[in-house]
């Protein structure tokens, strides 16, 4: 299994960017089926979660991206989406997309896309 990240890169204070994780050869049912999520790491930080759409289709925002990113997941293709607005300069970091269950179980990482917002 490969999660392919992509959609990163250097926006101005303002901008938006969607970033976007696609899991190949993994199945329909595992991946539907498991919880979905981006996690971003900053430059001498820990990496942290930002997203999360479960396989139930709820969701959970760190408080600071809450009304500005929208995290969305596309089953059919095995997808999940990250659409960042109003990006400021603390959201730059390296951008993670997760799969994992406990029921397979799968725990897969991306392998990271690297966002850089400027003032």
């Amino acid at each position: 299994v490969q999660l392919q990240a992509s959609g990163g890169g250097s926006v101005q204070v303002g901008g938006s960017l969607r970033l976007s994780c696609k899991a190949s050869r993994m199945i329909f049912s595992t991946f539907s089926g498991s919880d979905v999520a981006w996690y971003r790491q900053a430059s001498g930080e820990q990496r942290a979660l930002v997203a999360e759409i479960k396989s139930d289709g709820s969701l959970n925002y760190v408080d600071s991206v809450k009304g500005r990113f929208t995290i969305s997941r596309d089953n059919r293709n095995k997808k999940v989406h990250l659409q960042m607005n109003s990006l400021e300069p603390g959201d730059t970091a390296i951008y993670y997309c997760h799969v994992h269950n406990t029921w397979a179980p799968v725990n897969y990482w991306g392998q990271g896309t690297l966002v850089t917002v400027s003032s």
